[in-house]
């Protein structure tokens, strides 16, 4: 590389996926240009040796970091942690157990210079043993600057903040200087949450790209999505974030009917699998999401469910009496 910043960034948070590492690592070899970075952020894994195998396998990856936390912190603060090292003009990220095509940064980064927007999305592949299936990113008008307050609403429809991976997608470094892009620190799940609510309120102009260069592994055992422990509980402090950072928003009170179902909508799905989790976090789940519902009004909650499903709908009726009247 030369003495010139980087033009690109890639973020990789690991933990406790040495099975999965070398595939990543690949994916990366087959994207590198002189002028990309690779950090891996290496968050103190337990169960193998992420670390180890990092060492190993990035000395075939050019301009590439490992830098290993020294307790673990969870995804938000590696994340974090891998943003302040970035030197890039444009950010991305990646989990330390998916993959990307050959040439999809490139991609990337052409689409976000050519478009001249603060953000990219993108879709992805989910991948599922050896089922794989795109998933578009819920906003229809592609290759187009926008703004994005507007990909926030309606209400009962999915949109834009109903899909917040931050790894489909890419980020001008202005929005770091901004201060948007860094996550809160601590959160174990559901840490992209107040992250893409702050980038569709705050910046000023974002476009969907229909690049499919993601590949998202789901059904890791390692995963934290698969693991019934209090972590899983992380999702209530991230939706009371978005709400208390809604406060002050110009048009708080429509945003918020928007807030409030996404966090409905994500009680019901934690309620209706609560079989996976560990009896005082079940417990301790059916507490805290009472609390939540009843801090609504009813009217607040009517719109909420509106048009959710019956069995969500019946699954937050046994937590919170008197919602009776709400339709599925």
């Amino acid at each position: 590389m030369t003495n010139r910043s980087p033009r690109l960034s890639v973020i990789i948070p690991c933990f406790n996926v040495e099975g999965y590492i070398p595939e990543t690592v690949a994916s990366c070899v087959n994207n590198a240009r002189d002028d990309f970075e690779f950090l891996f952020i290496e968050d103190r894994s337990t169960k193998d040796h992420t670390y180890e195998a990092l060492l190993e396998l990035t000395k075939r990856l050019p301009h590439s970091r490992v830098i290993q936390h020294e307790r673990n912190g969870g995804l938000a603060t590696a994340r974090n942690t891998g943003i302040d090292a970035a030197e890039g003009r444009y950010l991305t990220f990646l989990d330390g157990d998916d993959w990307l095509a050959p040439g999809y940064l490139a991609d990337l980064v052409d689409r976000i210079e050519r478009l001249d927007v603060d953000f990219v999305r993108t879709d992805h592949v989910q991948v599922t043993g050896v089922q794989r299936m795109v998933h578009r990113a819920p906003e229809g008008r592609r290759h187009t600057p926008l703004d994005p307050r507007t990909s926030i609403l309606p209400v009962d429809d999915t949109t834009m903040v109903d899909y917040p991976y931050a790894w489909a997608g890419v980020y001008h470094r202005r929005l770091l200087d901004r201060g948007m892009l860094r996550f809160h620190d601590g959160l174990r799940t559901a840490e992209d949450r107040p992250w893409i609510w702050e980038l569709h309120r705050r910046a000023e102009s974002y476009a969907v790209a229909s690049l499919r260069g993601v590949f998202y592994r789901r059904g890791v055992a390692s995963s934290l999505t698969q693991i019934g422990d209090v972590r899983q509980l992380d999702f209530f402090r991230s939706f009371d974030l978005v709400l208390a950072e809604l406060a002050d928003d110009p048009e708080a009170d429509r945003l918020r009917k928007k807030a409030l179902r996404n966090y409905c909508v994500v009680i019901a799905h934690q309620l209706l699998q609560r079989d996976r989790f560990e009896r005082a976090v079940a417990a301790e789940l059916r507490r805290r999401a009472a609390e939540v519902l009843d801090r609504m009004t009813e009217e607040q909650l009517n719109e909420a469910l509106l048009g959710m499903g019956e069995e969500r709908v019946q699954v937050l009726r046994r937590i919170r009496g008197g919602m009776k009247g709400v339709a599925a």
